[in-house]
């Protein structure tokens, strides 16, 4: 029986460890291809993206989240054998939290985890902390450069909504640079501005607000995706509704199908060049689970995060009724932190399928 709840892919296969206030954060990774060329610098580059206390709509912790390489690696490569990957836990503040020790945090895991573990981490949320997600980024950060240099892979998501402000972006044009042009990380620059208004009006109001988060996944060869089970749906699925805060996912019009007859929402197949493509992407990359070789787009929703400096209503673990105003240092709004995440769990579930699908196909 293996160990639940801590693993992630089949051949391409992350294990993270660690806890927000603990000593350090980190993964293994195993099953990754020798001789992928790779440096601390790289992987810091992505990190960077994700680390707390970059902008006034973030959480003022202040971390370097600094990686170091430990195994698996020599000479500036892969060696085939495990990774591991460390960042140690620096800008800790435990004593915020002692409040948490026994009241239980509206909307939180603080009950759950209390409830089925017989006890829990206090001290900044422990396991169910999105700092376990810097781990995540570490090692998707080889996944996504093999991916780049063997097939051209380009993973990209931004912030597509937070609250009611919705961006407008063209899915086919958008790149990096674009998404990384504000704090919110939004393409669409009218609707950053006032993306980022909302969210500091909610900070100071001591609330938080949820949102949308768009992704696309190009030059995606045909053919990866395991049916019936592992479908890349499915996996996509699994991968961003394991990400902290996240409530719904939907690929190509998702739940907009619904309202479409199947003559509207069919993409009709045409001749490309010499190749065999759609003339509209409404499935969103995949056809049976299996990519078609459209790019692949994906949309996930977060909820407004649950740790608020609002005073609410809660009980404690003698099951008494009690009020509880968060103390800490928390996000107003996970979305900006939230896309490298988002790009990160695309990788790795594209990295796996690419190894199972060529350890099957050759």
């Amino acid at each position: 029986m293996r160990m639940a709840g801590n693993s992630f892919g089949q051949l391409f296969r992350i294990t993270t460890f660690g806890e927000s206030h603990g000593g350090a954060v980190g993964v293994v990774v195993d099953g990754c291809p020798p001789g992928i060329e790779i440096t601390e610098e790289e992987i810091q580059v992505a990190l960077d993206r994700r680390r707390p206390g970059q902008s006034k709509i973030t959480t003022p912790r202040k971390e370097a989240d600094k990686i170091q390489i430990l195994s698996g690696y020599f000479e500036g490569k892969t060696t085939g054998t495990p990774i591991l990957l460390v960042a140690y836990n620096e800008d800790v503040k435990s004593e915020d939290y002692t409040e948490l020790m026994k009241a239980y945090r509206p909307s939180h895991a603080d009950y759950t985890y209390e409830a089925k573990y017989g006890f829990r981490d206090w001290r900044g949320s422990g396991r169910a902390s999105a700092r376990e997600t810097l781990a995540r980024v570490a090692a998707a950060a080889i996944a996504q450069k093999y991916l780049k240099e063997k097939l051209g892979l380009e993973i990209l998501s931004w912030v597509d909504q937070v609250g009611d402000i919705k961006a407008e972006v063209d899915l086919d044009d958008v790149q990096m640079v674009d998404i990384e042009d504000n704090i919110v990380r939004c393409p669409d620059q009218k609707a950053a501005l006032e993306m980022i208004e909302l969210i500091d009006s909610v900070r100071r109001d001591g609330d938080s607000i949820g949102g949308i988060i768009q992704g696309v996944i190009r030059n995606v060869p045909v053919g990866l995706g395991e049916p019936v089970f592992d479908k890349i749906p499915a996996d996509l699925g699994k991968a961003m509704l394991s990400i902290n805060a996240v409530k719904g996912f939907e690929m190509g019009l998702g739940f907009r199908s619904v309202g479409m007859r199947g003559s509207e929402h069919n993409d009709p197949f045409e001749i490309q060049d010499g190749e065999i493509r759609t003339k509209t992407n409404n499935a969103g990359g995949t056809i049976g689970g299996i990519s078609s070789g459209e790019t692949i787009h994906f949309r996930v929703a977060f909820k407004p995060v649950s740790t608020i400096a609002k005073e609410q209503d809660t009980v404690t673990r003698d099951k008494e009724a009690t009020k509880l105003s968060a103390a800490g240092r928390h996000d107003p709004c996970v979305l900006p932190r939230a896309v490298p995440i988002v790009d990160a769990m695309s990788a790795l579930v594209i990295m796996d399928h690419y190894l199972r699908h060529r350890a099957q196909n050759g």
